[in-house]
C-alpha cells in the first residue's frame, strides 16, 4: 500500500529544520575551536558546554507553560530570529579580534588577551540555549498538528535523518573550510541559517495554539506547570523514561564536555579530522532516522530502547580503551544510529499519548529531567578531567571520563531493561487510542506481563 504524503506544511518545517541544523553543524566546529583557541583549561572549556545546556535545567519548565499559551509557529519564528541576532554579534566580535586568535592548525597556541571574547561567548551561548529550549519545545509540540498520529514515527524519522545529514555530514566539513578561510566566517553562516529557517516556518499557514479544555478557567502559570508535572509523574512509563534519559545524557556529557580536547590531545586530530569524526555521527543518524520505524516494528520498541542503553556502554568502553580516530568514528556511527532510534520511538510516543492541551507542559517537564542533567554532566566531566590530571597523565585524564560514561550506562541498562519494555509501550499507545479525554495515563501503565 502506498503511503500518503506528509503534506506541504510538514515539508516547510523539514526544510527549516534542515537549514538551521546546517548552521548548527557549522557551529559544532566553530564554537569548540573558538573555545579551545581562547583557553586550554578543561574547566573553562567545559563551562561553555555547561552554559549551552544550563537553560534545559532552569528554563525548560517555564518554556512548557509558554508553549501551551502562545502560537507555537510564531514562537519558533521569534526564537530563530533571536538566535540569528545573537550569533551575528558573536561573528562580529570574532571578526574584530581575529588578530588575537591562533590559526585552526595552531591548537596549542593562545595569543593575546581574550578574556572579553571568552565571556561574550559564554553569555551568548547561555542565551542561545534559552532560545533553543523554547524553539525545540514548540517544534516537538508543533509536529502533531502537521501530520496524522500514525505518521509520527515516519515524519520524525525523516526529520532526524535530515538533521543528521545537515548537522553532522554537511555542516561540519563546511565549517572546517570556512574556519580556514576566516575564523569569523562560520559564525556569519550560522547566523544566516537561523534567519532563513525563521522565514520558512513563517510561511507555514495556520494558527497553532494549544487546544484548551472547554469551559476551563484561566490558571496561574504555576498551577498550569503543576498540572504538567502531575501528569508526567503519574505516568509510570514516561516518568521512568525521563529519568533514565536524564542519566543517559549526564553520562554522555562526561566525555562530551571535553571532547574537543580529547580529539586534539589524545586522538591528535586537527579540524579536518575532527570533522571526519562527525561523519560517523552523520552516517549513524541517517540510518537511524531512515529505518527507525521499520527497526522498531521488527524488533519491538522496548528492545530497541534496551539496545540503545547496552550500545552506549559498549561505545564508551571502546573509546576509553582504543583511542584511535577511525575506531572512535565507527563508535560514533553506532551510537548515533541507536540514539536516533531512541529519539524517534520516544518522541513519537510522547506526541501520541500526551493530550494536546498539555503537550507543551508535559513535554517540558520530561525534557527538564532528560536534558536538565546535561549541564551537570558537563560540569562533572570537566571536574573529573581536572582532578585526574593532578594524579596521572593528561592523556589518561581525558580518557577517564569515557570509562565513567560506560559505568553509568551499564547500570542504566540493568535498570531500564525491566521498565522500558515493548509491552509497556504498546499498552500506553493502546490506552491513548481508546481515551477521549485528557486524563489518559493519569494511572500507571501496568500490563499483566512484560514482553520484549
Amino acid at each position: 500500500m502506498t503511503r500518503s504524503s506528509l503534506g506541504a506544511r510538514y515539508r516547510k518545517l523539514l526544510a527549516a529544520t534542515t537549514i538551521s541544523n546546517l548552521g548548527d553543524g557549522v557551529g559544532q566546529i566553530a564554537y569548540p575551536w573558538l573555545a579551545s583557541a581562547v583557553t586550554r583549561d578543561p574547566l573553562l572549556v567545559s563551562l561553555v558546554v555547561v552554559a549551552q545546556r544550563l537553560p534545559w535545567l532552569v528554563f525548560t519548565l517555564p518554556a512548557g507553560v509558554i508553549t501551551d499559551r502562545i502560537d507555537r509557529r510564531r514562537a519558533m519564528v521569534a526564537m530563530n530570529v533571536l538566535r540569528g541576532c545573537l550569533t551575528l554579534i558573536v561573528a562580529v566580535a570574532v571578526l574584530g579580534r581575529r588578530g588575537d586568535l591562533p590559526g585552526p592548525d595552531e591548537v596549542d597556541l593562545v595569543v593575546g588577551t581574550t578574556t572579553g571574547l571568552y565571556l561574550l561567548v559564554l553569555v551568548a551561548t547561555l542565551l542561545l540555549g534559552m532560545a533553543e529550549v523554547l524553539a525545540d519545545n514548540c517544534g516537538q509540540t508543533f509536529m502533531p498538528a502537521l501530520v496524522h498520529a500514525d505518521d509520527l514515527e515516519r515524519a520524525n524519522g525523516r526529520l532526524w535523518a535530515a538533521e543528521s545529514v545537515a548537522n553532522t555530514f554537511v555542516g561540519p566539513p563546511l565549517g572546517s573550510v570556512l574556519l580556514f578561510a576566516a575564523f569569523s566566517l562560520p559564525f556569519f553562516v550560522d547566523a544566516g541559517s537561523f534567519f532563513v529557517a525563521a522565514a520558512l516556518v513563517w510561511l507555514i499557514p495556520g494558527t497553532f495554539r494549544a487546544e484548551r479544555v472547554e469551559d476551563a478557567a484561566p490558571q496561574h502559570w504555576r498551577a498550569e506547570l503543576a498540572e504538567g508535572v502531575r501528569w508526567l509523574w503519574r505516568h509510570e512509563l514516561l516518568r521512568s523514561m525521563a529519568i533514565i534519559l536524564g542519566l543517559m545524557n549526564f553520562a554522555s556529557m562526561l566525555g562530551g564536555a571535553t571532547l574537543v580536547l580529547y580529539a586534539q590531545e589524545v586522538l591528535e586530530v586537527g579540524p579536518v579530522l575532527f570533522t571526519v569524526l562527525g561523519f560517523g555521527l552523520a552516517l549513524g543518524g541517517i540510518l537511524g532516522g531512515t529505518f527507525a520505524s521499520a527497526i522498531s516494528t521488527r524488533l519491538g520498541s522496548g528492545t530497541c530502547l534496551g539496545l540503545t542503553l547496552g550500545g552506549a556502554t559498549v561505545v564508551a568502553t571502546v573509546i576509553f580503551a582504543l583511542p584511535y580516530w577511525p575506531v572512535v568514528m565507527v563508535m560514533f556511527a553506532f551510537m548515533a544510529l541507536l540514539g536516533t532510534l531512541w529519539n524517534v520511538i520516544t518522541v513519537s510516543l510522547r506526541q501520541r499519548i500526551i493530550p494536546s492541551h498539555l503537550l507543551g507542559r508535559v513535554n517540558s517537564v520530561y525534557r527538564f529531567f532528560a536534558w536538565g542533567m546535561m549541564p551537570i554532566g558537563a560540569a562533572a566531566g570537566g571536574l573529573i578531567v581536572f582532578a585526574v590530571d593532578r594524579f596521572t597523565t593528561r592523556d589518561w585524564a581525558l580518557r577517564s571520563v569515557w570509562l565513567a560514561d560506560a559505568l553509568v550506562h551499564a547500570a542504566l541498562f540493568v535498570f531500564g531493561r525491566q521498565r522500558l519494555t515493548t509491552a509497556r509501550l504498546e499498552a500506553a499507545r493502546a490506552a491513548s487510542d481508546l481515551s477521549e479525554g485528557p486524563d489518559v495515563a493519569e494511572v500507571s501503565v501496568r500490563p499483566a506481563a512484560d514482553g520484549a
